[in-house]
């Protein structure tokens, strides 16, 4: 049977590249607005590719996949941190609280920031003894059910807010999401679409040389994204576990892309992990590790991922989850 689900798993990738990787889609980039919601938190996730939305069973599951924030065997908080490039920092707080079995509830913060920018014109090229700022945050709500024994279903609806200078762009995005366990051994997929909502527009106005205003503004759509993905553990035993996933993406505003992953645990103490992404402008592998400790009233999981860029160097993401007794 493993055999055969690896065969299944490998013999598509060769139409793939020739079916779901158009080169025209790469003409869709730069069509979405609030760019910020499609970094990964949690280092867990980003160390496996991002390939995670159909292993999502820790509270990084209120980004990737609401559906699983039920499969979470205790209430949970993490606290993300992203050291992304370009000297962004990107910030992901977010607890789960189950108040029974098969129902659960979540909250989460998303925070991006940088440095404050010289103001330049075109005739003070090195700025104008002023200063400006962008930043971008989310609020998001989730709720989680398990319907039956083997399907789960998840809903985030999220506020959004980009500010840049003196403009601000509000909106509402809603995520849906879906887990199900094929009953053959521990083979799983899910489905999720995320960040699905109304355009958005920026509100403000700004003064251009000549003593010009402007305050009309085109409106985007949110950068919206479908996965499908598919996991299993080609090995088990009481002490070691082998997980393997792969993930179809497929974003409104680039190309379509895969992404694979793989995690190691001994003793669901320690853990390696890596990652691969296919047809993603950029980037390419991942890798990271996780170490698991009892603390007081609570299983503390430190996890770290590095992310690496062509051109623009790499990415360091450290998450902590608190899994309360």
């Amino acid at each position: 049977m493993k055999k055969l689900i690896l065969i299944l798993i490998i013999f598509p990738l060769n139409t793939l590249f020739a079916q779901l990787f158009p080169t025209l889609g790469g003409q869709r980039a730069g069509i979405s607005a609030v760019q910020f919601l499609k970094i990964g938190v949690g280092a867990r996730a980003s160390a496996m590719g991002e390939a995670f939305v159909s292993v999502a069973n820790d509270a990084s599951a209120l980004y990737w996949n609401p559906a699983g924030v039920v499969q979470a065997k205790q209430n949970q908080l993490i606290i993300s941190h992203n050291n992304w490039v370009a000297d962004i920092n990107h910030e992901f707080i977010g607890g789960i609280y189950k108040f029974s079995k098969n129902d659960a509830v979540g909250i989460s913060f998303t925070s991006l920031h940088m440095d404050n920018m010289p103001v330049t014109t075109e005739f003070l090229p090195f700025g104008n003894g002023e200063s400006f700022t962008f930043s971008d945050l989310a609020i998001g709500l989730t709720y989680s059910r398990q319907m039956t024994d083997k399907f789960s279903f998840g809903a985030t609806i999220r506020y959004v807010e980009e500010t840049l200078d003196k403009l601000k762009m509000r909106g509402v995005v809603i995520d849906l999401g879906t887990l199900y366990w094929t009953g053959l051994g521990s083979t799983r997929f899910a489905v999720a679409i995320t960040n699905f909502g109304n355009e958005m527009a920026p509100d403000g106005k700004v003064l251009l040389w000549g003593k010009r205003e402007k305050s009309d503004w085109q409106s985007f759509s949110p950068p919206t994204l479908f996965k499908l993905g598919f996991a299993f553990e080609p090995y088990q035993t009481m002490e070691n576990r082998i997980t393997t996933a792969i993930q179809l993406n497929h974003p409104n505003d680039n190309s379509e892309n895969v992404a694979l992953g793989l995690e190691y645990s001994w003793k669901e103490i320690f853990f390696l992990r890596g990652g691969y992404k296919l047809n993603v402008d950029e980037q390419n592998f991942t890798f990271g590790t996780g170490l698991a400790v009892p603390l007081g009233i609570a299983r503390v999981t430190f996890n770290y991922a590095y992310s690496n860029f062509t051109k623009l160097g790499s990415a360091h993401r450290f998450s902590l989850i608190f899994e309360l007794y």
